[in-house]
């Protein structure tokens, strides 16, 4: 069997769910790194790791600390397990930096779906921060105000400085700015990104908060992500 299909760093204080996991994964051919808590999580994480699955409840530090600070070490996707459906956890963890969020009981197809589309995701992203300053505009770059989108190497930069943007809001920004004035609800968002309905109207909003600050840009004066009131967000 390949064993070359990437690496994993799961982690659920549950010892049963860990290993129904591990051997799920396993099979699929990933290699797989478990751990039953967050303080392990951030002990093994390394630029080797490609997706972290993290139950939220879990001792010494939570799944949502975890995801965290890993948000800050690495572009690397996070899915976080949890017992709780509510929207108000869910605005909690892709505040996190959660590139998706799967509620316990989950059947084992639906896991292996997100964790392969997410990987296949990242594997054509390449982080912002590691790329050298682009070139001039041409084919595959596209360009708004002070903004560079390089869309083969899926980076930005604003005046040639490289912004460090996770694979999801890369992908937000870049529909807002391929479907320029369309103004896109946020189902319509959540939709196109996670090719799936949306789990709630805050989970889009975060991810909007996220680029804004990054892009250094104001929601009561924004200057490339409008808002469309009670309808959605567009780039004019």
């Amino acid at each position: 069997m390949d064993r070359n299909n990437g690496k994993i760093l799961i982690a659920d204080d549950d010892r049963e769910i860990l290993d129904v996991l591990r051997m799920l994964l396993e099979e699929e051919g990933y290699q797989v790194i478990a751990v039953q808590n967050g303080e392990e999580v951030l002990k093994q994480a390394d630029d080797s790791v490609e997706l972290y699955i993290l139950d939220v409840n879990m001792p010494l530090i939570s799944g949502f600390a975890a995801g965290a600070e890993l948000r800050k070490r690495t572009f690397a996707p996070i899915i976080f397990l949890t017992a709780y459906s509510g929207e108000s956890d869910k605005t909690i963890g892709f505040s996190a930096g959660a590139d998706d969020y799967i509620v316990k009981p989950f059947s084992n197809g639906e896991l292996l779906l997100r964790v392969k589309a997410l990987l296949r995701r990242v594997r054509t992203y390449t982080p912002a921060v590691k790329q050298p300053p682009l070139q001039e505009e041409g084919q595959g770059k596209i360009r708004y105000q002070d903004l560079v989108l390089d869309t083969d190497s899926q980076s930005v930069s604003r005046n040639g400085e490289m912004i460090g943007l996770t694979v999801t809001e890369y992908q937000i920004l870049e529909l807002l700015l391929t479907h320029r004035r369309k103004i896109f609800s946020l189902e319509n968002i959540y939709q196109s990104i996670w090719k799936e309905e949306a789990v709630g109207d805050a989970a889009i909003m975060v991810h909007i908060k996220n680029i804004r600050k990054k892009l250094g840009d104001s929601s009561r004066t924004p200057r490339y992500i409008k808002t469309a009131w009670g309808k959605g967000y567009y780039a004019d």
